[in-house]
C-alpha cells in the first residue's frame, strides 16, 4: 500500500505541479518563537514537498504565512538549510528559488538531475530526505546521504555480479566480506572477533567488565534500534550486547522481573526479519543472525538477562526503515517503497555489455547520466538524424532568422482558408514577440497522448526569447471547459519535457485561450496560471535555451518504445523518421482511408501501433473499437499484448458470423499478403468503417507489395484506386550487409514481377533511401544435408551466445510450416548435444526463447539474428519475394543456409 502524506495537497488547476503545504511561520525571528516540535513538523513538510517535486520534474510549493507580518519576510535559516541539506549542495538557487507574493510565499523547484562534476562519478539519480541505509565506522552507526548510498549500492551490485560469475577461490577477499550468500563468502574478520567467546558462553556475572571494547563488530547498549541491526548487516556483520554499559563495558543484564525472554527474542526476531532489503543476487536469501539470553548471575542466583543478536553480512543491503524519499504519484505526494528508491536510483544508462551492444546500431540522444529521475534512455538508428538535426527539420533553425515563425505552413493554410479572422488575430496576438517559433497541431493534446477536445480550432505552442513557452488554444466559441482543457495539456507538455525530453532547464508552460467569434472578433483570457508570477530564471533567454528546449521536444513528440525493451530488459526508446511521423500527424478527419506503401523495414507497424493510440485520442473511442487486421497469428499475438486494439487475424475477420458490431476503426496490416478465398475483406472493412452515425472511420492499409508471398488475387483495389496514398521510403531496420542484399534481391523483383503485383508499385524501389553505418553480419552456405544443417545453427547459436546474445536474439526460419515440424526435433536434439534446448514457435515471441517458425507466419516480425533454412517455394513466381520477406527479418545478421542438391534458385544467392 502506498504511504502518502495527506497534508500535502497537490492541486489541479495550474500547468505545473503544485503543493500546497499550508501555513507556516516564516521569517528567521518568527521560527526561533516556535515550539522545536512545530518548527520540525513544518521543516519535514517543506522537505517532503520539495523531495516530491525535484523527483516528480519539478514545480511549486505554495504555503500561507501562519505570522501577521505585513512586510516581505525571508523564509527562516533553519528552512532554507533543510533544503540546503536535501540537495546536498550550498547552492540552494541551483533548484529553488524564493518569492513573496502578499500572504503566499512559493519556492519555484526545478527537476532534480545528476549534473555534478564530471570528476563526480557517484550520481544519484533521486533525490532523498534520507537513504535509511547505515554503516558501521570504528564504534559509530552512520547514517548514508544519498551519494554514499548510491557508491555502497553501487559496490554491492558490481560484488554481487563478480560472485555469480566467478569460482570462490578466485574472489578477491574485500568482496567476500560484504556478502554472505554462501559459508565461503563470511568474513575472517568477523568470526575472529573475541566477542565470539563470549556469544558462546551460558551465563555472565553481574557487573563483569568484558575483556573487549567496542568496535566495527561489537556495540554495547541498554537498549537497541533498528539502525544497529541495518549497519552490522552492511559492513561485515557483528554482536550487538543489549544490558552492557557502553563506556564501563560492565555487564548490568535486564531484571528477571522485568524480561520474558522467549516473547522478547520472538519481537526482536519478528522486527528484524520485517526490515525491508534488496539483493543483487539471485538467492533471495533472508538476513542471517542469531538472538541468545545469557544469563546474568549475580552471586550465583539469576539476576537477569543479557541479550546478543549476531547479526551476519547481508549480500545485499538491509535499510532500517523505507528510504525517506517522496514523488507525485495519482495526484498524491507518496513515500517511494525501498524496492521503488533502488530502482530509481540504480537507474543508470545500459551497462557495459548491453551499451556496447546498442552503441554498434544505435547512438545515443538521450543519456541518463545528467537527466531527471523519470528519464528513458532514448537511441535512434545509425544513419538516422539526431536530435538536432531533427529539430532543424521539423521547427527551423532558429540561429539564421530574427524573426518569429509559424509551422508547419501547410497546417497554417488548411486553419487561415478555414477559419476567417485567424490570421489577424493571430498576428495580434504574436505582435509583442519577435525572435522564436509558434507550433502549430490540431491538438496538441492529441500529440501529447491525451484526449481531443471538440470546439477546439487548433493550438500552438510559443517558444521565443525573453519569454516562458506558452501554449494557446483557440476556441470556435466560449467554452467554460476551454481553460480547463489548455492547463491540463499545458501541464502534459511541462511534464514530458522534462520527464520524457530530459529537459534540465527551469521551466513552465504558460497558457492563454483565445476564442474567434464568427464575426471575426476576438477575445483573449488569460490562464490561471497568470496569478503565479515565475522568476525571469524560467524565461528562455537565447537562441541556445530555445533550441535545447526544442530537441527535448522532438523526444516527446517522435519517441515510441523500442520492440528491443523487451529483449535488453529495461525501456528503451527510440525515434521516428521525419517521413513517419508526417503520416502519423496526419488529420485523420480529413484522411479517413490511406494507403501506405513501405518497403521492407520502413517502420510500417511501427506507425500502424502508433495510428491507433491517435486515433483512440481523436475519435474519443476505446480500445475494443479499434481493429487491427493481420494475416498471421505471430504478429496479431504481438499487437494484441500492446493493449491498444482488438486483433484478428484475416481469417478471423471474414467468418460470416463475426459481424464486429462495436468496430468503428481499422487497421490492416500486411495486406499484399491477403488473399480472397474467404471472401473481400477489403469491401467489408469499408462497410464496417462507413456504417458510422457520425461519418466514416478510419481504415488505413499498410503494404509492402515486394514482400508478396502468393500469386492469389490480394483482394486490394486496383493501384490507381489506392487513393489518397502515401509511400514509407526509408529503410532502417538492417544492417549494411544485410541492406545491400535486400536491394539485390528488390531489383530481381522489380526486373521479374508476379504476375499478381501491379508492376506500376514497385517503381517504389527506385526512390528507396537507406540507413547506412550499421555493421553487420551476411553469411551464406552450403550443407550436405538437414543434420549438417541443423549442427551448423547449433553451433553457432552456442558461440553467439557465448558472445553475449541472448535466445531472444534468435530466429530460425523455414520456406513452408510443414518444415517446421521436420527441423524442430532435429534441432532439439543437436542443441541438447550442448546441453540446452530453448526453441518455440513464433507464437512465443514475446519469451526468452528462440523462434523457429516458417516465413509466411513470422512476416512482419523482426529479430537481430536470422538463419533461413533452404528458402525456396512451391511458387517460382515469388520466390525472389518471398526470400526479400525472410532476409528483411533480421537486423543484424543473416544466415543462408542451401542444400548442396535440389535448389533451382541458388544462383540468385
Amino acid at each position: 500500500m502506498k504511504k502518502h502524506n495527506p497534508s500535502l495537497v497537490v492541486e489541479l488547476s495550474l500547468p505545473d505541479l503544485v503543493i500546497n503545504v499550508g501555513e507556516v511561520t516564516l521569517g528567521e525571528k518568527n521560527r526561533k518563537k516556535l515550539k522545536k516540535t512545530q518548527r520540525e513538523q513544518e521543516k519535514e513538510k517543506i522537505s517532503q514537498a520539495a523531495c516530491a517535486l525535484l523527483n516528480s520534474g519539478g514545480g511549486v510549493i505554495r504555503m500561507e504565512m501562519a505570522n501577521s507580518d505585513e512586510h516581505p519576510v525571508e523564509m527562516g535559516l533553519d528552512l532554507e538549510e533543510s533544503l540546503r541539506t536535501l540537495i546536498q549542495s550550498s547552492d540552494l538557487q541551483a533548484f529553488f528559488e524564493i518569492n513573496q507574493q502578499g500572504r503566499c510565499f512559493y519556492i519555484f523547484v526545478k527537476s532534480w538531475n545528476t549534473d555534478f562534476p564530471p570528476e563526480d562519478r557517484f550520481k544519484p539519480r533521486v533525490c532523498s530526505l534520507g537513504s535509511s541505509l547505515h554503516l558501521r565506522s570504528a564504534t559509530s552507526v552512520l547514517p548514508m546521504n544519498s551519494r554514499e548510498a548510491f557508491c555502497f549500492l553501487e559496490t554491492k551490485k558490481r560484488n554481487a555480479k563478480l560472485l555469480e560469475k566467478e569460482p570462490p577461490n578466485k574472489i578477491p577477499r574485500v568482496a567476500k566480506q560484504n556478502f554472505r550468500c554462501a559459508p565461503w563468502e563470511t568474513s575472517i574478520s568477523f568470526f575472529l572477533n573475541p566477542a565470539r567467546l563470549i556469544f558462546q558462553r551460558d551465563h555472565l556475572e553481574h557487573g563483569e567488565i568484558l575483556p573487549f571494547p567496542e568496535s566495527q563488530y561489537v556495540e554495547f547498549k541498554q537498549f537497541s534500534t533498528k539502525h544497529h541491526i541495518s549497519a552490522f548487516a552492511n559492513t561485515g556483520g557483528g554482536y550487538l550486547f543489549i544490558g552492557v554499559e557502553d563506556e564501563s563495558r560492565k555487564v548490568l543484564g535486564c531484571a528477571e522481573e522485568n524480561i520474558k525472554h522467549e516473547d522478547l527474542k520472538k519481537e526482536i526476531e519478528d522486527a528484524i526479519n520485517k526490515l525491508p532489503r534488496v539483493h543483487f543476487c539471485q538467492s533471495q536469501c533472508q538476513i542471517t543472525f542469531t538472538v541468545k539470553f545469557l544469563e546474568v548471575l549475580d552471586k550465583g542466583q539469576l539476576y537477569g538477562y543479557v541479550c546478543v543478536i549476531r547479526v551476519e553480512p547481508f549480500c545485499g543491503a538491509v535499510f532500517s526503515e523505507a528510504p525517506r524519499s517522496w514523488m507525485v504519484k495519482d495526484k498524491e505526494v507518496c513515500c517511494l517503497t525501498t524496492e521503488e528508491w533502488v530502482g530509481m536510483m540504480m537507474d543508470t544508462d545500459p551497462e557495459a555489455t548491453e551499451l556496447l551492444k546498442l552503441s554498434k546500431d544505435f547512438e545515443s540522444q538521450l543519456s541518463l547520466s545528467s537527466r531527471p529521475p523519470l528519464s528513458r534512455p532514448v537511441y535512434s538508428k545509425k544513419g538516422l538524424e539526431h536530435k538536432e538535426d531533427l529539430q532543424q527539420r521539423l521547427f527551423s533553425d532558429l540561429v539564421s532568422s530574427e524573426d518569429l515563425q509559424f509551422t508547419p505552413e501547410s497546417l497554417l493554410k488548411e486553419l487561415y482558408s478555414e477559419y476567417e479572422g485567424l490570421e489577424e488575430l493571430l498576428k495580434k496576438e504574436m505582435h509583442p514577440f519577435s525572435r522564436g517559433i509558434l507550433i502549430f497541431s490540431r491538438s496538441w493534446a492529441v500529440d501529447l497522448n491525451l484526449q481531443e477536445k471538440q470546439g477546439v480550432i487548433c493550438d500552438a505552442l510559443l517558444v521565443t526569447q525573453n519569454s516562458p513557452p506558452i501554449l494557446y488554444t483557440i476556441l470556435g466559441e466560449q467554452d467554460a471547459d476551454g481553460q480547463l482543457y489548455c492547463t491540463r495539456t499545458a501541464f502534459t507538455l511541462k511534464q514530458k519535457l522534462v520527464n520524457m525530453g530530459g529537459y534540465t532547464g527551469k521551466l513552465c508552460v504558460m497558457t492563454k485561450v483565445l476564442h474567434l467569434s464568427p464575426e471575426s472578433n476576438a477575445e483573449s483570457f488569460e490562464g490561471s496560471d497568470s496569478l503565479i508570477k515565475y522568476p525571469e530564471s524560467y524565461y528562455l533567454a537565447d537562441t541556445k535555451q530555445m533550441e535545447a528546449l526544442l530537441q527535448s521536444l522532438v523526444i516527446v513528440l517522435l519517441s515510441f518504445r523500442s520492440f528491443l525493451s523487451d529483449q535488453l530488459g529495461f525501456e528503451l526508446l527510440n525515434l521516428l523518421t521525419v517521413q513517419q511521423y508526417e503520416i502519423i500527424s496526419k488529420n485523420l478527419r480529413k484522411t479517413p482511408e490511406l494507403f501506405i506503401h513501405g518497403l521492407p523495414g520502413s517502420g510500417k507497424t511501427i506507425v500502424a501501433m502508433k495510428i491507433m493510440e491517435k486515433i483512440k485520442n481523436t475519435m474519443g473511442c476505446e480500445k475494443n473499437e479499434i481493429l487491427y487486421v493481420c494475416e498471421n497469428q505471430p504478429l496479431r499475438d504481438f499487437i494484441g499484448n500492446k493493449d491498444i486494439c482488438y486483433s484478428v487475424t484475416r481469417k478471423t475477420f471474414m467468418k460470416t458470423n463475426s459481424n464486429f458490431e462495436k468496430i468503428k476503426h481499422i487497421i490492416i496490416d500486411e495486406a499484399q499478403n491477403f488473399r480472397t478465398e474467404d471472401g473481400n475483406w477489403y469491401e467489408k472493412a469499408k462497410t464496417i468503417t462507413e456504417r458510422g452515425k457520425d461519418g466514416p472511420g478510419i481504415l488505413w492499409i499498410f503494404l509492402d507489395y515486394f514482400q508478396t508471398s502468393h500469386t492469389d488475387c490480394c483482394g486490394l483495389p486496383h493501384l490507381q484506386y489506392q487513393y489518397p496514398r502515401e509511400e514509407l521510403i526509408r529503410v532502417v531496420r538492417n544492417a549494411d550487409k544485410i541492406a545491400n542484399y535486400l536491394q539485390e534481391i528488390m531489383h530481381e523483383v522489380r526486373e521479374n514481377p508476379p504476375p499478381n503485383i501491379p508492376w506500376e508499385s514497385l517503381n517504389i524501389f527506385s526512390e528507396a533511401e537507406w540507413s547506412q553505418g550499421v555493421p553487420g553480419n551476411l553469411e551464406m552456405s552450403k550443407h550436405k544435408d538437414m543434420e549438417q544443417m541443423v549442427d551448423y545453427i547449433a553451433k553457432k547459436c552456442h558461440s553467439l551466445l557465448e558472445a553475449g546474445y541472448s535466445c531472444k536474439d534468435f530466429a530460425v526460419i523455414c520456406s513452408i510450416a510443414s518444415d517446421v515440424h521436420i527441423y524442430k526435433s532435429k534441432l532439439q536434439r543437436a542443441m541438447r548435444k550442448r546441453k540446452w534446448s530453448q526453441s518455440r514457435n513464433a507464437s512465443y515471441i514475446m519469451g526468452k526463447h528462440i523462434v523457429l517458425d516458417s516465413v509466411r507466419r513470422f512476416s512482419g516480425l523482426e529479430r537481430d539474428i536470422v538463419f533461413a533454412i533452404n528458402p525456396t517455394t512451391a511458387e517460382p513466381a515469388v520466390f525472389h519475394n518471398l526470400v526479400l520477406c525472410l532476409a528483411s527479418r533480421a537486423r543484424k545478421q543473416l544466415y543462408i543456409l542451401i542444400p548442396f542438391e535440389g535448389m533451382t534458385n541458388s544462383a540468385s544467392f
